[in-house]
């Protein structure tokens, strides 16, 4: 039986009306890799309406806080976790 290296998780925005299930996520790479990796699977807006870019950020349901992107997958995810991705609003820009 093949080993299983990475962890699965479900992941949506923050509408909830949009989920993607992730699976066999590499336990080294980091969060801001997987953001990255989702906003395109996931159709996700790239600019706001004036057209700056956004950046996103996770939000851990089980621990209820948002996850550095330079937090390693291994060290902050557990299989099973939702994860929900919002973009990060700059007040007053």
């Amino acid at each position: 039986m093949e080993k299983q290296n990475g962890i699965g998780i479900q992941v949506s925005d923050v509408s909830g009306q949009k989920t993607h299930n992730v699976s066999n996520l590499p336990t080294d790479a980091t969060v801001g890799e997987l953001i990255q990796g989702l906003l395109s699977q996931m159709s996700l807006p790239k600019n706001d309406v004036g057209g700056r870019p956004l950046t996103y950020q996770a939000r851990l349901e089980r621990e209820g806080r948002h996850l550095h992107s330079s937090e390693l997958i291994g060290d902050a995810l557990q299989n099973g976790d939702n994860v929900v991705l919002q973009p990060n609003i700059d007040a007053g820009q």
